[in-house]
């Protein structure tokens, strides 16, 4: 039985709602930093399993939608990447992406190895690896059709959900652990810092939402899915396949760190409330879909290897966060502040990561540099990064 588009949509809004329901109520689920959709859109992919497992129908959804909230969302972090702030980070940040990458392929080493162990195709190892991990939910729908068509594994949805779901359980209780290991064992403490790393925003005349203000967004984020389409298509002549939502970040950042330096005077939307509001309603809405389309019962027969490949993986990340991340990153409590970030980064996503980091800054003192570093590195590079690197992967398995 098949939800046609419009029922889909209402229903993944009652996701929506359910899940900000259960996070205000369950302690666990914001400890952990579970997205609202995540936790209310399990509990309905669980309602579809039992229907499936008592009556026998298998509920499907028209996500017709899905891929379009997707292409936006993505778009939305292009227009938020200015060139400039990204230069900020100077040398730590260079060492702290080129250490990103060198794990990333390393990840999905690890992913193909233990596929392999159970003779499954080495495509499902680059999806329990940085396509699921340090991708997210986002990337590994996004590459869903990639996996399915050309490397014919029919649950690659449900696998990559699964996998990135359970790294971003896993990846809020690494970050933590690890700074805390690192802190007590070299007695780090925090330099002074004037300005706070958590809470200080600066409000913008242009930053009010109202109706133009959402519109202009809106129309900056067409043209953005505009270019993408167009890089797209360029790009796929040039003999290079990349996916929409790709070329859709790159379209929206050459928006971005092009048009207002030509317009001075021109209000964009980078950094706006308006475009935030948009983002996280194609996110939400993106995830609630994703999640309570998830059909669970076409991975019993893959439960073993995927908890086999998450476990090898935060064995991986962890490691590298406390062995190899701290000293490259100067051995001090930034260094330790910016390890606990990494372990979002690793299994989990940029609010993750974020999460990480605050939670030991709170406790132990600011660290200015580590919140910097960390929400550009996995904010900007590591999408591009990710995306060549699946695409290499990709090619090299198959």
């Amino acid at each position: 039985m098949e939800l046609n588009a419009l029922a889909t949509f209402n229903i993944a809004i009652l996701v929506l709602f359910l899940g900000k329901f259960l996070n205000s109520k369950i302690g666990l689920l914001r400890q952990y930093n579970i997205p609202e959709p995540v936790s209310a859109g399990l509990i309905m992919c669980l309602l579809t399993w039992l229907i499936f497992a008592v009556f026998g129908t298998e509920i499907s959804f028209n996500l017709q939608a899905r891929d379009v909230l997707l292409i936006y969302f993505f778009a939305g972090i292009g227009l938020n990447s200015d060139l400039r702030s990204l230069l900020a980070g100077g040398l730590p940040l260079i060492i702290l992406v080129a250490a990103t990458v060198v794990f990333m392929c390393l990840q999905n080493l690890v992913g193909i190895s233990v596929a392999s162990l159970f003779g499954l195709e080495k495509a499902i190892g680059i999806l329990g690896g940085t396509t699921s991990l340090i991708g997210g939910h986002g990337t590994a729908i996004a590459w869903t059709p990639t996996f399915r068509d050309e490397y014919g594994i029919a649950n690659a949805s449900e696998i990559g959900i699964a996998c990135a779901t359970f790294g971003l359980v896993l990846a809020s209780v690494m970050g933590g652990p690890i700074a805390n290991i690192l802190i007590k064992r070299h007695k780090l403490e925090p330099k002074v810092v004037k300005q706070p790393d958590v809470g200080f925003t600066e409000e913008k005349e242009h930053s009010t939402i109202n109706v133009y203000s959402f519109l202009s967004v809106w129309l900056v984020l067409n043209i953005s899915l505009t270019l993408g389409t167009a890089i797209q298509k360029g790009l796929g002549e040039a003999g290079l396949q990349l996916p929409l939502f790709v070329c859709c970040l790159f379209g929206a950042i050459v928006l971005t760190n092009t048009v207002p330096r030509f317009f001075p005077k021109m209000k964009w939307p980078a950094g706006t409330k308006s475009l935030a509001l948009i983002s996280d309603i194609a996110l939400g809405m993106f995830l609630a879909m994703s999640l309570m389309s998830l059909q669970l019962w076409t991975l019993a027969e893959l439960a073993g290897p995927i908890f086999s490949i998450l476990g090898v993986q935060f064995v991986l990340a962890f490691c590298f966060a406390l062995f190899v991340i701290f000293r490259l990153m100067g051995r001090d409590y930034e260094a330790a502040v910016v390890c606990a970030g990494f372990g979002g980064i690793s299994l989990g996503s940029t609010p993750t990561a974020m999460a990480n980091m605050t939670a030991v800054a709170k406790r132990y003192g600011a660290a200015h540099k580590a919140f910097i570093i960390v929400p550009l590195v996995c904010g900007f590079f590591v999408d591009i990064a990710n995306a060549v690197i699946i695409k290499m992967f990709l090619g090299w398995v198959g």
